[in-house]
């Protein structure tokens, strides 16, 4: 008997439509259109024939430029199904920085699509093929069931193969390349299922870029499960309201600023509704509070590219309780908080560092650099209570060191989100002459850099009050929904050689 440690042994499809063949695997939200798992299948041996003939190896890695849409879950199936590796690349990005990325992952083909066709031949040194002309498989998911036959033997896979790499949103630093195993992503499926349930009729709605892990995940998750996925092909708060009601939706993953765009719209969930996986960034009080009052069945999660997905996630009972916290750790996920080398106790701050078959096996450059004793060093900053629930308080790196003090970014933050007029706020630290770093704030808000000042002054410590405070209509942020921490010391810096008032 085969050990089962070592399942799965073919692709998810494979095994899914052996399994269900007529349950609903994909649907489009924006027609309407959807496919069984039967038609999926057939589909992902298409697209894996004809990605079969442009690449020389099991070993190949296919590139992707595609905007969310069914047809990159039937790359990703496909690409398994040869025992390829498929590396989603970020369509936001300038021609240079992809071009770098297509050659840190050594591409074998790029796949792009009508949209995005122009943005592919600018930036490719590799093959280029469209999923709107030469891989017809793929965008016959888009549009519904399609004539598409070829029959090509599943790969047998190993739980160490790479199946994914994504880069990280690189919010803090250059951009990484995360490689996901297969075993890291069924791990991370099995262990999602056990804190948020499954059941037979669940949807679960992608309006996530798919060149991150939150939007790819469900795919994985629901191939595993044998439940739906619903793709819509980009977030707006009255149109998606719109498609989970249609759509007969039971889950979906947003970032803060999605929910809070959707309770702005007077959006009140469907009774059908079973879970909103709240992450990509902090959700803060308010959120949490209006998520209560309006009945929306919030799951806060605390989750990384490394980990494929979520580590911690607070149910919402938890969540309401205990605002501000992402919850206990997801089964097979070890969290340890570490702090100047020693395991700190319940309520001690430190380094949160991951174990478990989740965690990446490494980068595609620098691998082990982000790993210690304990597991991989995720750089941010947080603590376990009594109860274990984690609390993530910022990033190693938030910490600015002016004049000869330490402050923490985050604590500033969380002192200017206090202020009643203030929707959102970023500290980080700008180079000083004279102070080696100056804390800096970039605020939302119906406020003033003078009220915000002000207003510190009366909470922090003369040192920790913003030198540097600007009013911006909103923070810049990642694709993730991530705060884009370099595009906000680069506004800073920017309004201090253009605008002195704001000192």
């Amino acid at each position: 008997m085969r050990d089962p440690v070592e399942w799965p042994t073919k692709d998810l499809v494979t095994h899914r439509a052996d399994a269900t063949p007529d349950r609903t695997a994909m649907v489009a939200a924006d027609s309407g259109n959807a496919v069984t798992y039967r038609e999926l299948d057939a589909a992902v041996d298409a697209v894996a024939a004809a990605l079969d003939q442009r690449i020389d190896s099991t070993d190949a890695t296919v590139a992707t430029l595609l905007p969310t849409r069914p047809a990159v879950g039937t790359l990703l199936f496909a690409a398994m199904r040869l025992g390829a590796t498929l590396a989603p690349l970020n369509i936001e990005l300038d021609t240079e920085t992809l071009r770098a990325q297509l050659s840190t992952v050594d591409a074998d083909l790029l796949v792009c699509g009508d949209g995005t066709a122009s943005l592919a031949a600018e930036t490719a040194d590799c093959p280029v093929v469209s999923v709107d002309e030469g891989l017809s498989g793929a965008a016959a998911t888009d549009h519904g069931p399609a004539d598409v036959s070829a029959d090509v033997t599943p790969a047998t896979l190993s739980r160490t193969d790479t199946q994914l790499v994504i880069f990280t949103s690189g919010t803090t630093s250059e951009p990484k390349g995360v490689r996901l195993t297969v075993g890291n992503l069924v791990a991370s499926a099995v262990a999602s299922s056990y804190r948020l349930g499954v059941l037979p009729d669940d949807r679960w709605l992608v309006c996530l870029p798919t060149y991150h892990m939150g939007g790819l995940a469900p795919f994985v998750r629901s191939a595993l499960y044998g439940t739906a996925v619903v793709v819509q092909g980009s977030f707006d708060a009255d149109a998606t309201q719109q498609v989970i009601t249609e759509h007969g939706v039971t889950g979906v993953s947003l970032v803060p600023t999605m929910l809070s765009r959707l309770l702005e719209a007077g959006w009140e969930p469907p009774a059908s509704l079973r879970f909103v996986l709240l992450g990509g960034g902090p959700a803060s009080e308010s959120l949490i509070e209006r998520s209560q009052a309006r009945g929306v069945p919030v799951y806060p999660t605390y989750g990384m590219t490394e980990t494929a997905s979520q580590i911690a996630t607070a149910r919402p009972e938890t969540a309401f309780e205990h605002s501000g916290t992402v919850g206990q750790p997801l089964v097979f996920t070890d969290v340890t908080v570490v702090a100047d080398g020693e395991v700190g106790g319940p309520g001690d701050r430190g380094e949160i560092i991951v174990d478990g078959p989740t965690v990446t096996p490494g980068y595609l450059n620098g691998e082990g650099e982000a790993f210690g004793d304990h597991g991989f060093r995720t750089g941010d900053i947080g603590y376990r209570d009594a109860d274990g629930r984690l609390w993530v308080e910022g990033r190693v790196d938030d910490q600015i060191v002016t004049g000869g003090e330490n402050v923490d970014a985050s604590t500033v933050a969380a002192a200017i989100q206090a202020h009643p007029a203030v929707e959102d706020a970023a500290v980080v630290g700008l180079s000083d002459d004279e102070w080696g770093q100056r804390v800096a704030a970039l605020v939302v808000g119906d406020v003033t850099p003078a009220a915000v000042r002000e207003h510190c002054a009366d909470r922090l410590a003369a040192y920790e009050v913003p030198k540097t405070i600007q009013v911006a209509e909103a923070l810049p942020r990642t694709a993730s929904g991530t705060v884009d921490r370099t595009a906000v010391r680069s506004r800073l810096s920017d309004g201090d050689e253009s605008n002195g008032s704001s000192q």
